[in-house]
């Protein structure tokens, strides 16, 4: 049964079955609450939980996901069912967490990570295709080191303990979102009652779609970045082929549902500067590129006990609180009076993802193996 299930989570009707299954629990999770085309969003979800715990103070993002812990403890119970929990750790963790910072800064520009760049685009917004550019450029970038010997060290076995750490974190966050206990007077935990982060499925739906999505994922290795770099690698489109289902699907879904809105402007929690969503995913594809993953794909990893993803994910939701406590994330389009106000990022959120580029390709020149 096991074998049967192996063959069928690697071939290409797998993986493209795991990606129209990701569209649609994106799309139903959008129209049972979750903010619009940010039906699932991991750099957004990430963010909202570094508010909730109080990391940054902007009040409109602020809320402990459930489906970045399910994502996780999904990936630990296939892991576990199929026998790939390994503890492992211990390639170059503080260039990782460097990397996943930066990686949030540049994706806190473009206002989403790959999955939402996707998922505004079947949403009918425009800007998304700049960002995919982007997301392209910045893993060519990355491809082109790997070419040239880039590594960040081998990984190796380490105390089962260890691999437990990042599941034992996300029961602890499941249980703050719970118990929703108060700390200090005027203190977190924080639950936004305004903006996107007030904006919420059902815990319950959404425990159980990011346990699904968890589990299928681990098991078929889904990755957005890694489906743009085995393109260019390698000429291979078994991940792109998972990528497109879940465009393709949540497109379909979102015409059915009512929520497809097509053009470049007023986008919801979006915005339409367009040097700002080139750059912005530009960026932060390197670092994933650089990394090794997506954001998705390094919660799932830090789901079977691999602790260098862990680390990854832990500097994402550090470069969240440092994004918006120095007023570093764009902010989105709005429409006041009639009248369009074009969003985007501050002449400081733009220094940041510019530095971010000169440190991940210092990152790329300089880390590779020595002849």
């Amino acid at each position: 049964m096991l074998q049967r299930l192996n063959r069928f989570f690697a071939s290409r009707l797998g993986i493209i079955t795991v990606g129209a299954v990701i569209g649609a629990l994106a799309a139903l999770l959008q129209k049972l609450g979750n903010p619009p085309n940010m039906g699932i969003c991991v750099a957004c979800f990430e963010r909202d939980i570094a508010g909730a715990l109080g990391l940054h103070r902007a009040a409109v993002v602020q809320y402990i996901r459930p489906e970045i812990i399910a994502f996780v403890l999904g990936s630990t119970l296939a892991a576990l069912a199929f026998g790939e929990f390994k503890a492992r750790g211990g390639s170059a963790p503080l260039v990782r967490f460097l990397l996943g910072a930066f990686a949030m800064i540049g994706a806190l520009a473009f206002l989403g990570c790959p999955w939402r760049a996707l998922l505004r685009l079947a949403g009918g917004d425009l800007n998304a295709l700049l960002g995919l550019v982007g997301l392209t450029v910045g893993v060519a970038l990355g491809v082109f080191f790997l070419r040239r010997g880039y590594t960040l060290g081998r990984s190796s076995r380490t105390h089962p303990l260890a691999g437990w750490i990042m599941p034992m974190i996300m029961i602890g966050l499941l249980l703050l979102l719970v118990l929703q206990p108060q700390f200090t007077k005027d203190g977190p935990i924080f639950f936004s009652k305004t903006g996107p982060g007030s904006l919420r499925a059902p815990v319950l739906v959404s425990l159980a779609a990011g346990l699904l999505v968890g589990f299928l994922a681990q098991r078929t290795r889904f990755c957005t970045m890694g489906a743009v770099r085995d393109v260019i690698l390698m000429r291979d489109t078994h991940l792109l082929s998972g990528v497109v289902a879940l465009l393709g699907t949540a497109l379909a879904l979102n015409v059915a549902l009512g929520q497809f809105k097509f053009g470049f402007s007023a986008q919801p929690v979006a915005h339409s500067d367009y040097l700002a969503n080139l750059l912005g995913m530009t960026l932060a594809g390197l670092a994933f590129a650089l990394a090794g993953g997506c954001p998705g794909r390094q919660l799932f990893l830090s789901g079977e006990g691999d602790g260098d993803a862990a680390i990854f994910v832990l500097g994402m939701i550090t470069g969240a609180a440092f994004a918006h406590n120095f007023g570093l994330a764009a902010s989105a389009d709005s429409v006041v009076e009639g009248v369009l106000r074009v969003g985007g990022l501050s002449s400081a959120g733009m220094a940041a993802v510019v530095l971010g580029v000169i440190v991940c390709l210092g990152i790329g020149f300089t880390m590779r193996e020595q002849a």
